[in-house]
């Protein structure tokens, strides 16, 4: 028996997103119109533009790294250089003497490279029956959005937990600069609020200790460890603004912050990470043309600022479609959204790991 699937939603009633005759005043179906000015906008300007809004929405929404670390926009040439200083020092003066400015601060450089092109694409079969039932294209955009989000922030959130095994570049007198840390919660510990709050404190006098801004810090932690500390740790660590502590058990929001560190939750880190093979061990993907794998077998957090890494982008999140040619030949339209950027370490004094073990 032949069976034909009914798109799900409510039939949408904007005119320039049903099927319909062109006119002057009513664009309707106007597969031809490339003209985005208004008047004559088709109805697929019209879904491109509608498809972009959500992607770029649920894009924000879901990248949890975006504004945590160091971002250029990169608009020609495949790489771009971070520029990083060393302590610098002072003397007495003496009487006569000139002052030649010779004690500028040692400097190191870092490139980052930009990966391959990611993308995250769909194909929507018989574009004007689908794309006329708001509810699928918006799914659509969303998950095409939330699937860039998820691969930036894997990206940055490893590079962060590569930064905190790393010596710094700057080694020069008065240095050398520190590096990164590594903080042993306790075999078994990742779920231990009581060792988490330690830990905060723990990274709080580390960063401290090595003149790192307490301006900028962050905390990524996994969902289960964020509740852990709601239900497991004393009210006084709770967001008041969130209402009272039972509004705060009851929403499991309001931890804010810990020891001046603003706390976010993640499922995109490197949390505790089993492999096929060698066990907890990422390796390298192709296309990836910075490094981003390593052994991640009892990582279960990362507090850093955001000097850590740097993100280079060459093309922000940005959607394509295909053309009138594709869509007489598979009845259908093509949805790209893609993404090119890298990441890279870059003063891994600003970067301290969270580990489970002894």
């Amino acid at each position: 028996m032949n069976t034909r699937p009914t798109p799900l939603g409510q039939p949408n009633t904007t005119t320039n997103l049903g099927l319909g005759t062109a006119t002057a005043t009513n664009p309707g179906y106007n597969p031809g119109s490339n003209d985005y000015s208004g008047a004559d906008e088709s109805k697929y300007a019209l879904y491109l533009k509608l498809f972009s809004g959500e992607l770029f929405k649920a894009y924000e929404s879901a990248c949890i790294a975006k504004g945590t670390v160091q971002n250029r926009s990169l608009t020609n040439g495949k790489s771009m250089q971070f520029i990083f200083s060393g302590r610098m020092t002072a003397a007495y003066h003496t009487p006569g003497t000139p002052i030649l400015g010779d004690g500028n601060p040692p400097v190191a450089e870092k490139t980052i490279v930009m990966d391959d092109l990611l993308v995250s694409s769909a194909f929507i079969y018989d574009l004007d029956e689908t794309l006329a039932h708001y509810s699928l294209r918006s799914e659509i955009s969303k998950k095409i959005g939330h699937a860039l989000a998820e691969a930036y922030d894997k990206k940055v959130f490893r590079t962060i937990a590569l930064a905190a095994r790393e010596a710094h570049p700057v080694t020069a007198a008065p240095g050398p600069e520190p590096g990164g840390s590594v903080i042993r919660m306790g075999a078994g510990n990742q779920y231990n609020a009581q060792a988490l709050v330690d830990s905060f404190f723990e990274a709080a006098s580390i960063l401290d200790e090595k003149n790192v801004p307490r301006e900028g810090r962050f905390a990524v932690l996994s969902p289960r460890q964020y509740y852990a500390l709601v239900s497991q740790v004393d009210s006084n660590i709770l967001n008041r603004d969130y209402g009272n502590n039972s509004g705060n058990l009851q929403s499991g929001e309001g931890l804010y912050q810990i020891a001046g560190i603003s706390i976010k939750r993640s499922n995109n880190l490197p949390f505790m990470v089993t492999g096929s093979g060698a066990a907890g061990v990422i390796p390298a993907v192709a296309g990836e043309n910075n490094w981003y794998g390593g052994d991640f077998t009892d990582s279960c957090g990362l507090i850093y600022m955001k000097d850590a890494a740097g993100v280079v982008e060459g093309i922000g999140p940005s959607v394509q479609t295909s053309g009138s040619d594709i869509k007489t030949m598979y009845q259908g339209d093509l949805i790209v959204g893609r993404l090119a950027m890298g990441c890279g370490t870059l003063n891994p004094a600003c970067a301290i790991e969270l580990q489970a073990v002894d």
